[in-house]
């Protein structure tokens, strides 16, 4: 697993010559950097995902018999993952007694069935299915839908999800898990553009068309898009922080790829259609961003006519 392996226990470094009673000044010096209790890496973490996947490694060997659950769960099946999720370690103990939430780990009691449990990077981890169930019970809804949209579009056949909310009918959190399930697809390919699909859900627009395409006359695609209104003839986009990276081609300069994104919207819009972009920041202003779109639509209209 990466960044497991670069995890040392207090116990193997004093036989390699590190003194234990100095640790924790070897932490202050910075030539030690402390995953947890006893466990300790010498390089720093890049980014909070290997920080965890270092505090799955300090973690798990103190645990018995659990599977990792939830947002651990997540991040091991590559579904979005924040880094307020991931300061504690996720598992679940199959059978009965009591769950406890502690400074490292949350342990989690409920059943679990042998077709629940995979093995990714060598350690046991709840299936995809029962990954977006547990999240989806407990995770505010508009993080729910972000894993539950990549869990299909990842593969998730929706027979297995159903089949994974079924079994957990009785467990706490099911009526939002009913309605994550109810709503996701597997067409968004970004948390932005899941919560997108959320907002404009809330705002009793037309439900677009994800990953819609534009042709020209000639039947040639010109563009795919994030969102799709055919019968307002209007399109729009969800620019996050990383979607240019995505965009960018080897070799490339970000603002290169900014330019051949202007150039295709020209395309877009000479072909008559109406081009609306947004942000994060917008997402938060919900009813601007509705009126905009109205606008667009109504300018959509117009053209069509």
């Amino acid at each position: 697993m990466s960044g497991g392996d670069e995890v040392r226990l207090a116990r193997a470094l004093k036989l390699e010559g590190y003194p234990y009673d100095g640790m924790s000044r070897l932490v202050r010096a910075g030539e030690l950097i402390r995953v947890r209790h006893g466990a300790y890496a010498v390089t720093p973490a890049d980014d909070a995902l290997i920080e965890h996947r270092r505090l799955i490694a300090a973690t798990l060997p103190r645990c018995g018999q659990v599977c990792l659950s939830h947002a651990t769960a997540a991040l091991l099946h590559g579904l979005p993952s924040w880094a307020s999720d991931l300061g504690r370690v996720h598992v679940t103990k199959s059978g009965g007694g009591h769950g406890r939430k502690g400074r490292v780990l949350h342990l989690h009691t409920t059943v679990l069935e042998a077709d629940e449990i995979v093995e990714l990077d060598d350690l046991p981890v709840t299936s995809l299915a029962r990954t977006a169930v547990d999240c989806a019970r407990m995770y505010p809804y508009d993080k729910a839908v972000a894993i539950g949209d990549a869990a299909l579009r990842a593969g998730l056949p929706p027979k297995e999800l159903a089949k994974s909310l079924e079994r957990a009918r009785c467990r706490t959190g099911m009526p939002q898990a009913r309605r994550v399930a109810a709503f996701i697809g597997g067409r968004a390919e970004s948390v932005g553009e899941s919560k997108s699909r959320i907002v404009i859900s809330g705002l009793g627009l037309a439900a677009p068309e994800l990953q819609f395409e534009v042709f020209d006359a000639s039947g040639r695609r010109i563009a795919r898009t994030d969102f799709g209104w055919e019968a307002q003839r209007t399109v729009g986009e969800f620019d996050g922080k990383v979607k240019y990276g995505r965009l960018r081609r080897p070799g490339e300069e970000p603002e290169d790829a900014v330019f051949r994104e202007k150039l295709r919207e020209d395309l877009i819009r000479d072909l008559g259609w109406e081009v609306v972009r947004w942000t994060w920041s917008d997402l938060q202003q919900p009813q601007a961003l509705a009126d905009r779109l109205r606008r667009a639509f109504a300018r959509g209209l117009r053209r069509a006519a």
